[in-house]
Order: C-alpha cells, then sequence, then structure tokens
C-alpha cells in the first residue's frame, strides 16, 4: 500500500485512534468510551494490517453480533482491501472451524446447532433418563446451571467432582444424560460450540498451531463481555505471536448473568504485561449534557479503569427526569413527548424506549397503539421461534443430520398425516429392539408390522423425506420453496390463515430472509445457512428505517443509537434490578446498564420513573432508583409530570371507590381475598386516584391502588 493510500486509510482519524490503528506487533488494548469511533478504528487497523503488515488471510476480526459482524464487513469492502479478512462472531467462527476440523473435535461434520426451544426438549428427555421429577427439577433451571458449568469450561465429570452439594451432584447427572443425547442426535447447543473449541485448542498442540499461524493477528471487539471460554480462545489463538488486539470498555459490560466476566479486560495488562494502551475518551454521538451525565454515573463504580469522556459536540437540552404518579401516566407522557418529537420532524426509527424488563414495555405498547403511534418491540428472534418457522426449519435440518430425533419428532405427524403418539411410540422402541435410528426405520424397506395399521402411513412419510432430501443441494431459497410445496407444508397453512394469523406469510418472509443472505453469500449452502439463522440474537433483526418507534430491553440496547431516548422504570428493585429472592444484586453492572441506555442518546434523554407501579397484579408504591440521585445538578431538569387525565380514566379511577372510602382512616381494618384481614396503616388521597397501604399478620406491607383492590373494610365486631 502506498503512502497515499495509507494517509487516505488514516484520514478522518483522531491522534489516539491513529496510533491504535498503527500499532502492528504485539498486544493492544484499546478502551473505547461509548461513541468514541470504535468500530471505525477496528475496521481500519484491519485494513491497515492487512494492507502493509501481512496478507488478508492472516487477520481475524471477531465481534459478538452479526449486525456487527456485517458492518464492519461492508466498511472494509470500501477501503479497497484484497478480500481474505475474516469478520466473524465468535459463535459463527467456533461453529465453522468445528465443522472444517470436526473429527479432531469428535463431532459430526453436519452436526445440529440447537436452539433453546429443541435444547429444553433434549433437557426434558435427559431428566426422565435420570428418573427425576420434571415438577422438581425444570428444563430451565438445569439449563441455567449447565450453561453455566460449559461456560466455565466443565464436563459432566469435572461439574460433579466440584460439587458436594446434593442438588448440583444431581443435575450433574442430568448434564451427562443430555451430553449423550446431544451426541446420540448429532447436536452442540451455542454454548457447546465456544467450549468444544477452547478445549481442543487447548487439547490438540498441533492444531492450535495451524490455526495460530492462520490468524496472525486476532481482534476481539467487546472484550469485555468474553466469558471464560471465549476468553481461553483468543487467548490460546495468540500464545505465541500475542498480536491480540483487545477493544472494550470496562463500563459497559453488561452480560455477567450470562457469564461475562468483567475481570478478562480489567487483567489484560497483568496477562500481557508489555502490552500497549490506547484510550479512546472523545464521544462523537452525544451531547455535553448528556455525556456529563452519565459519565457522572458511572464514576460510582468501583470495578473500572479511570478514563474522561468529552465531546465537542453542542450543550443540547438538558436531560429530563419525570417523575409520574403511575406506570400509565408514565406511559401517557412518554407517548405525548414522542408524538411531539414526530411533530417536530424527528424520523420514528431515530426514537427508542428502554427498559429494563420486558414487562414494563406493556403500558407503552398499548399507549403508543392508541395513539396510532407505529412501534416495533425488538424481540426478533421470537420470529423463528414461531410454529410455521420451526415447521420449516424441521424439515430442512432433518435432511442435513437425519440423526436429528427431536426435529424428526416435530415434523413426522406435520402437517398432519395419521401417525399418532402410539404410533410414534413404537417406531422408536423398533429403532431401539433394531439398533437403528428412528430416521434409517424410515428411510429403510424393513418390515414394519409392528406398527399396525399405521405402518402404510409411515412407509409414505419415509418417502416423503426420500423425495425433499435431493433439494438440500440446491440454494437455501430453492430448497425452502421446494419443501414447502412438496411436504405439505403450504397447503396446510393456507388453510388456516385468516386476518389475524398469517403464517404463510411469516414462511415468505422466511423465504426472503434466505434469499438476503444468499445474495450475500453466493455460494452458502443450506447447511450454513441454518447456522446462520441458529446464531441469530434479538439485535440482528432490528431493522431501523422502518418508520417505526422501537421499544428494547436495555441489553438489546448495546450497539445502537437513536436520536432520542426514553428509559422508564427507574425504580429501586427494577432498575437497578432486583429479583425476590435476591436482596443485594448486583449494583455495578445495573449502573453500567443505565450507563450504556443513556449513552445511546444523540440529542435528547428523558429517564422516567412511577410512583405506583403494577407488578404481579399488585400495585405497588415505589422508591425512585438511587441512579437518579447520582445524576449531577448541572445539566439536568427534574419534572413533576402533569399529565392530564381523560373522561374514560377519570371514570374509571373515581366510579369504583367504596362508598365509605370517604371515612377510611389509619387503623381501618380491611380484608383482602388472597392475603386475608389487615389493617390500614397510610392513605395518600390524590386529585385523580386514592392509594391505600396495608400491613398484614405476616408482617408484610402491601400498596393498592383504592379504586382497583379487592379490599373491603371490616368492622371491629366481624372479626372473630
Amino acid at each position: 500500500m502506498t503512502r497515499v493510500a495509507v494517509e487516505r486509510l488514516l484520514s478522518g482519524l483522531n491522534e489516539p485512534q491513529r496510533e491504535a490503528v498503527l500499532h502492528a506487533e504485539g498486544p493492544l488494548l484499546v478502551l473505547a468510551g461509548p461513541g468514541s469511533g470504535k468500530t471505525r478504528v477496528i475496521t481500519r487497523r484491519a485494513a491497515y494490517l492487512a494492507s502493509t503488515v501481512t496478507y488478508p488471510r492472516h487477520v481475524l476480526a471477531i465481534t459478538f453480533t452479526n449486525k456487527a459482524a456485517k458492518e464492519m464487513q461492508e466498511r472494509v469492502r470500501t477501503l479497497d482491501v484484497e478480500p481474505g479478512i475474516t469478520v466473524s462472531t465468535f459463535h459463527a467462527l467456533c461453529a465453522r472451524l468445528l465443522r472444517q476440523y470436526h473429527e479432531a473435535a469428535n463431532v459430526p461434520r453436519n452436526f445440529t446447532v440447537f436452539d433453546r426451544d429443541d435444547r429444553r426438549k433434549l433437557l426434558k428427555l435427559a431428566i426422565e433418563r435420570c428418573d427425576l421429577s420434571e415438577t422438581n427439577w425444570t428444563p430451565a433451571k438445569v439449563e441455567a446451571v449447565i450453561s453455566r458449568a460449559k461456560n466455565a469450561l466443565q464436563t459432566p465429570v469435572e461439574f460433579s467432582a466440584a460439587n458436594l452439594d446434593w442438588s448440583m451432584r444431581t443435575i450433574a447427572r442430568v448434564y451427562a444424560a443430555y451430553e449423550q443425547l446431544l451426541s446420540e442426535m448429532g447436536g452442540l447447543d451455542f454454548d457447546d460450540l465456544l467450549m468444544r473449541m477452547a478445549l481442543i485448542l487447548e487439547q490438540q498442540p498441533a492444531l492450535r498451531d495451524k490455526l495460530e499461524d492462520r490468524f496472525r493477528y486476532v481482534l476481539v471487539d467487546e472484550y469485555q463481555d468474553t466469558n471464560a471460554a471465549q476468553y481461553k480462545i483468543a487467548r490460546l489463538l495468540t500464545r505465541d505471536h500475542q498480536n491480540l488486539c483487545a477493544t472494550g470498555d470496562p463500563d459497559q459490560s453488561i452480560y455477567g448473568w450470562r457469564g461475562a466476566d468483567i475481570g478478562n479486560i480489567l487483567a489484560f495488562e497483568r496477562d500481557y504485561p508489555n502490552a500497549k494502551l490506547v484510550r479512546l475518551e472523545q464521544n462523537y454521538r452525544s451531547t455535553k449534557r448528556i455525556l456529563q451525565s452519565a459519565d457522572r454515573l458511572i464514576t460510582g463504580n468501583l470495578k473500572r479503569k479511570a478514563k474522561t469522556l468529552w465531546t465537542q459536540n453542542e450543550d443540547g437540552l438538558s436531560v429530563r427526569v419525570i417523575e409520574c404518579e403511575t406506570s400509565e401516566e408514565e406511559a401517557q407522557t412518554v407517548a405525548d413527548d414522542i408524538a411531539a418529537q414526530i411533530g417536530a420532524g424527528v424520523a420514528p426509527s431515530e426514537i427508542a424506549v428502554f427498559y429494563r424488563i420486558n414487562s414494563l414495555s406493556r403500558s407503552v405498547e398499548e399507549t403508543l397503539l392508541r395513539r396510532g403511534i407505529v412501534y416495533q418491540v425488538a424481540r426478533g428472534v421470537e420470529f423463528y421461534n414461531r410454529k410455521e418457522i420451526k415447521d420449516v426449519l424441521a424439515y430442512l435440518r432433518v435432511l442435513v443430520n437425519p440423526a436429528d430425533e427431536v426435529s424428526l419428532l416435530r415434523i413426522i405427524n406435520m402437517p398432519p398425516r395419521g401417525i399418532g403418539d402410539t404410533t410414534i411410540e413404537r417406531l422408536e422402541s423398533l429403532a431401539r429392539t433394531t439398533g437403528r435410528r428412528v430416521y434409517e426405520v424410515l428411510a429403510g424397506n424393513g418390515d414394519l408390522t409392528a406398527l399396525g395399521r399405521s405402518a402404510a402411513k409411515v412407509h409414505q412419510f419415509g418417502d416423503l423425506l426420500g423425495q425433499l432430501a435431493p433439494a438440500i443441494h440446491q440454494p437455501t431459497p430453492r430448497a425452502l420453496e421446494f419443501i414447502v410445496r412438496h411436504s405439505g407444508l403450504h397447503a396446510h397453512y393456507a388453510a388456516e390463515t385468516n386476518e389475524i394469523e398469517t403464517p404463510l406469510a411469516n414462511i415468505d418472509e422466511l423465504i426472503s430472509a434466505a434469499t438476503e443472505y444468499h445474495e450475500d453469500h453466493p455460494d452458502s449452502t443450506v447447511l450454513q445457512w441454518l447456522e446462520h439463522a441458529a446464531l441469530l440474537s434479538d439485535i440482528d433483526t432490528v431493522r431501523g428505517q422502518n418508520g417505526a418507534v422501537t421499544l428494547m430491553t436495555l441489553h438489546a440496547a448495546k450497539g445502537l443509537e437513536f436520536t432520542c431516548v426514553y428509559i422508564i422504570g427507574l425504580e429501586n428493585g427494577l432498575l437497578p434490578f432486583r429479583r425476590p429472592d435476591d436482596l443485594l444484586g448486583d449494583e455495578e453492572e445495573e449502573r453500567r446498564l443505565c450507563f450504556v441506555g443513556m449513552t445511546r442518546a444523540k440529542r435528547r434523554l428523558i429517564l422516567s420513573r412511577a410512583k405506583y407501579r403494577l407488578l404481579r397484579g399488585q400495585t405497588e408504591r415505589t422508591a425512585r432508583s438511587p441512579y437518579l440521585d447520582e445524576l449531577p445538578d448541572d445539566g439536568v431538569e427534574w419534572i413533576e409530570s402533569k399529565a392530564p387525565v381523560t373522561a374514560r380514566q377519570k371514570a374509571g379511577l373515581h366510579g369504583r371507590l367504596p362508598q365509605d372510602s370517604a371515612d377510611w382512616e389509619i387503623g381501618t381494618l380491611v380484608r383482602h381475598p388472597l392475603y386475608g384481614l389487615g389493617q390500614v396503616t397510610g392513605l395518600t388521597r390524590g386529585g385523580r386516584r386514592t392509594h391505600v397501604h396495608v400491613r398484614f399478620p405476616d408482617g408484610s406491607d402491601r400498596t393498592w391502588m383504592l379504586e382497583f383492590s379487592d379490599l373491603q373494610r371490616v368492622e371491629f365486631d366481624e372479626v372473630e
């Protein structure tokens, strides 16, 4: 690359960014604050290395989402770099390498990647194999424990040895049975992709050396979100040459609940004593007031690396904190402001509402719907969990991997073909007694008389699979169209389609998604597309240019930016979030989560809370989030909501007060159908609603909006 070309590659970069791009040999830690041009630096660095220091095939850039990987690939293409740089997520990279070196990994080349729904089905079977009750050992509970064990690189034997607790040893038995089922069905789960890769790199030096020679320069984005397996993969791939560039920000580590270890980035300079450190502190996204508020908040954390965020952007509007009476009023206030912003010319796609838990979206959704404001909820992977979509994917998965009996048993009677549960049980029994897989029994011409009158139907299904099998050698969109038509799914769902449920439209959307992927990857196979679909995350499917306001959790907001951001539910227990059985929680990670949400905003940031919120069917008085008290005095505007109340709301709120409520006072006895007899400890009478605080004999204190409660006054002489 000529000097002129290098200068063009470095154009528009500030001094720390140039420093990071030009660093060639040895470990590099880039501490990148929010909005500091991190993606630009990684992209330019990869291009610089591939053009001046080494060949493109020796450069590996790892991100955490498909969306980020695609963006990086597109940016690299615009830099006139020779093709060959590998840009991938951790999971996609490991899946690709495990298929390439499947013999070393002891997995079939065409293994299935099981999603969460299928994993839980296998766990249910594993629990049954261990003669345990699913009531006491729920798949969800067992799944969480096994996932943590895999992220810590513990095999079933190691997990059992590390736990003396009886319940954990029981789960270790389920873990072993689950691994056996995965092996039988030629499958891996998400955690296996990382764990298997980390273990073979550690246990097979020759393969590790081969891959380290292939990937001579490794760049890892969002290093603060790496778990034990990802950390080990990055370390082993760079063990000798140590050309590891870790980019990230401890202040944005928000995935501890799924195994991410903030200690990985905090200890980088201990792991690599000769590491170069570059701080990217200039923010190009947010106004000064937004940035100052977020920066002040995050200084409350101890587990961090000091940096000073600054920007040359304008001061901008004050950050607004709106305190509302109820969650309904909060939703109405937010919707009113969104409508005003859209009226002022802000595109709906530039507006987002964030919340800590999904349930908080309900009141906002209902209010936006009433106002006629178009919105989308970032729960993208739920599309792939729709029944009709999973049916189509199951056909593909069986044809690619006949050992995948979870998928096979899903489609054996879909569309309905008269093969019931009894026949399926007999078919499974026949397979076991003859030492074959169910697919082998279906595909063969053996004796099926043990299946009774359903034998002919089972034979027909086996013949159908044989007719469909050649389709998987075609481009994925064509394979999908062929299978949907010839499996009978099209006719089945055409009969079910109505004005509300449109499964055929969803199947068409699936084919469109496959077409887009095929256009980007013309040489891809059905197996590769299935892998891509299995590894999608919520944020990968959010579309920013469809004229809709976006609603999403704070976790899903990572890596995005919007002109206007609303964060609702800033209440103690919600943000910071605490489960009922977790009195402490992780205050620092919750503060980081709030910091991430705040720094998504470019020009306008509004934080809101409700003094009373309906949670788990009960209106509770809330305490405001301590994070609000950590905001600076300067540049923050506090507002007491004065949202108008509609006539319908007034009728609903005032028409249901108990007739004798005017006589209620502290000490009044009341009865609740669920909690029994209690005593009023406080009353808050407002112009729009009345809140009553009640203490019960078990010592619990509860609060209701009296208009919506089932409380009834009890006279002393009525008490037995």
